[in-house]
């Protein structure tokens, strides 16, 4: 199958080759016009009607069985050969009939726009010299100084414009090479940032609640193991609170997977979801409070969802490595800001010499915390001193939405 001309899909190709082929066939029409009526006569005439013939011929074939390569691409051996071709006839024409003169328009702009400059110059010369000689040869009286100078001046402004096009096209494509280029990478950053921010978020959610629920369900079972034997009731109850660990962590899975709100916060508002937390982690050897300053409106459902994530991730913290005994969460609401307060009287830590890159924390809790206080527009502070235990605050702003039912 032929492949189709570049001007079938370029409506400025196309409307240019219109205004080339209408020019090309309008002087062709006046040459010919021009050599019946003044330059025929002789045995040639018959020779010059027909070289007038196949070289409208050649020239309308090569529209269809050589087309110009399209703009930026090398010309073919086809093209070459079509121009080649067309060119020798109009020469042996010119000879002939001189009258045939301006057809080099046309031919002049063919070489010029499918040929490069090194190679389209040099033959816009040789046309314009034909012209030239042409016009002087068949002068009658004195020599008309325009006969010289028009042809190769006429030439010299179309081979300006017609590579300064050119130059700016191939400019062109190559902005737009990088343009592509450029979008293409950066839609591949950003699909890599998407994926970063969708294996961390999926690492924060699974420490809040799976991880954090394994975790309790092993200490209550190493409890319960090592009780079995001496106080059995111990370690049924030990095993319980397991399975009730186990219950939760389910339901946190399956809303999780379904992109829903903690399971604590279906039904319930976030102070009754923290005092609901806080009496489940309350047990022996630690107990944990809820306290409620102010009045709780009606907040983003985001930010509960955030503060109640932290305050689970704060208390893991808590009952893992502060061997504390006491612990507190304080919930603290303006008008414009919501904060968050988990104290505990651990053993505490110094401060600046917590590793700040996530990459070299030894777990993954503080670095989550900071995480969703960031993400909801709030700020994190950590505040610790070794023997006088630890508090983790957490302030958002906020502006109060409507109060609507909650949907589980």
């Amino acid at each position: 199958m032929r492949r189709p001309s570049p001007t079938a899909t370029d409506p400025d190709e196309r409307r240019l080759a219109a205004v080339v082929h209408g020019a090309f066939f309008l002087l062709l029409c006046s040459s010919f016009a021009r050599f019946l009526t003044r330059d025929q006569g002789g045995a040639r005439t018959g020779w010059v009607v027909a070289l007038f013939t196949i070289f409208c011929l050649i020239y309308v074939l090569g529209h269809f069985v050589a087309p110009a390569p399209r703009p930026g691409s090398p010309p073919t051996a086809r093209h070459l050969a079509w121009l080649a071709t067309v060119s020798a006839v109009w020469v042996v024409l010119l000879v002939l009939a001189p009258s045939a003169t301006w057809c080099a328009m046309p031919l002049l702009f063919a070489g010029l726009h499918a040929l490069p400059p090194r190679l389209s110059v040099p033959l816009a010369a040789v046309l314009t010299g034909l012209v030239v000689v042409t016009e002087v040869r068949v002068a009658d009286g004195t020599l008309n100084p325009n006969m010289v100078i028009a042809p190769p001046a006429v030439a010299a402004v179309a081979i300006a414009v017609l590579v300064r096009l050119q130059r700016q096209a191939a400019r062109q494509r190559v902005l737009i090479d990088d343009l592509v280029r450029t979008r293409r990478d950066l839609a591949a950053t950003e699909r890599r940032a998407g994926v970063l921010a969708e294996r961390q978020r999926l690492s924060t959610e699974i420490h809040d609640t799976l991880a954090q629920g394994l975790s309790s369900q092993q200490m209550l079972l190493q409890a319960a193991e090592r009780v079995w034997e001496t106080d059995p009731d111990a370690a049924r109850a030990h095993l319980r609170k397991a399975a009730g660990i186990t219950s939760r962590s389910l339901a946190e899975a399956r809303r999780f997977v379904h992109d829903l709100a903690p399971a604590d916060l279906a039904e319930n508002s976030l102070p009754a979801a923290l005092s609901a937390l806080a009496e489940r982690e309350s047990g022996p050897g630690l107990a944990v409070e809820f306290h409620l300053d102010g009045e709780a409106g009606p907040l983003p459902e985001r930010i509960e969802a955030a503060l109640l994530r932290i305050a689970q991730g704060a208390l893991a913290n808590v009952r893992e490595h502060s061997a504390a005994t006491r612990a507190a969460l304080t919930l603290t609401c303006l008008d414009d800001q919501i904060s968050l307060d988990v104290a505990d009287n651990g053993r505490g830590f110094e401060v600046a010499e917590l590793p700040t890159e996530p990459g070299r924390t030894r777990g993954h809790g503080l670095p989550a915390m900071r995480i969703r206080a960031r993400q909801s527009g709030g700020t994190l502070i950590l505040e610790s001193t070794p023997g006088e235990g630890t508090v983790v605050t957490v302030t958002v702003p906020f502006v109060a939405e409507p109060l609507k039912e909650r949907v589980s």
